[in-house]
């Protein structure tokens, strides 16, 4: 099981995509933990093992595990430059790929003409496609820029036509455009895919990928994220947000509330001076959790006092 809590995004483009200079696992780990992500063994496993193979690492999980701040973690650790591609409904090659800068190119047509020059229009046509009017989308910037981390947030969202454009990346590093030609890195990049599995994706991307499923972090490793993010909150503060947030999860809420929604909720309650969770502190921070309506019904006809029951209170202070 793992969560993150990351610290900065990018890294300079100083590494490779082999690992850096990771030599094991145990050593990938420690580097994330550097930048505030606290991977578990297996995703640390995950990761060291997609890098030095260099294949793209495709992670699965609930929303809030910690997917795309172990990218981010991963690419700081490592020294890369950190491109993302955030997929959504209606996806194409010209946001995903690469489109032609229109209004430059007809700028190029009226100053030939403003200059008295009357190329032919095989001419002309040919050169409103030069490369210096391309705009390279996320995909292509992670070819022409490699060694560097491609992070392909969300697939899921994307529509299955939108599969089809990495096939040919992930395969073979490359993509074609028409009208330039095949565009090869020259060192493949590294590459992490995450899907929230709203829908299946399909079996011949995954079949390019390492594969690892992401859990929500054991109680034990939410504390330790929670002190990582949040210095000066009390160990027993930590316990107590880890331990409700886990409670919380086994409700079967439409949302279960993430790492993000942990650390949100500690926070919320060291602002308001709580130096323990009680019934009416959940009460009063319960939106920094619970983030649906239905969600919020559920909790309270559960009963926040069971909710929070279990963990020994202050001498003289009753139960909540």
């Amino acid at each position: 099981m793992t969560g993150g809590a990351t610290g900065g995004a990018t890294g300079g483009a100083t590494g490779g995509a082999t690992g850096g200079t990771a030599s094991s696992p145990a050593e990938l780990s420690r580097a994330l933990a550097g930048t505030g992500y606290l991977a578990d063994p297996g995703l640390a496993t995950a990761g060291w093992l997609a890098l030095r193979m260099q294949r793209p690492l495709f992670l699965e999980g609930e929303a809030g595990v910690g997917k795309t701040a172990f990218a981010a973690a991963l690419a700081t650790a490592t020294g890369l430059e950190l491109i993302r591609l955030q997929c959504y409904e209606g996806l194409d090659a010209a946001q995903a790929l690469y489109d032609w800068d229109f209004p430059r190119q007809i700028l190029h047509l009226r100053t030939l003409e403003a200059v008295g020059q009357r190329p032919d229009p095989a001419q002309a046509e040919a050169s409103l496609y030069d490369r210096r009017f391309l705009l390279a989308r996320p995909l292509l910037r992670a070819l022409e820029s490699a060694p560097c981390l491609l992070l392909i947030d969300e697939v899921d969202r994307a529509d299955d036509e939108f599969e089809a454009y990495l096939l040919e990346l992930l395969s073979d590093w490359a993509v074609t455009i028409p009208e330039l030609g095949r565009i090869t890195a020259a060192t493949p990049p590294a590459v992490v895919v995450t899907s929230n599995r709203t829908r299946e994706v399909h079996d011949a991307l995954k079949r390019r990928c390492l594969y690892h499923w992401v859990e929500h972090p054991d109680p034990e490793r939410e504390v330790a994220i929670l002190r990582v993010r949040l210095p000066e909150l009390t160990d027993r503060l930590a316990g107590q947000v880890a331990t409700a947030t886990a409670r919380l999860r086994a409700l079967e809420l439409a949302k279960p509330p993430g790492v993000a929604e942990a650390i949100d909720w500690a926070r919320a309650l060291q602002l308001l001076g709580a130096d323990q969770l009680t019934a009416e502190a959940a009460e009063q921070t319960l939106g920094a959790v619970v983030k649906l309506h239905e969600d919020t019904d559920r909790v309270r006809a559960h009963g926040l006092p069971e909710l929070l029951a279990g963990w020994p209170e202050p001498a003289g202070q009753p139960a909540p």
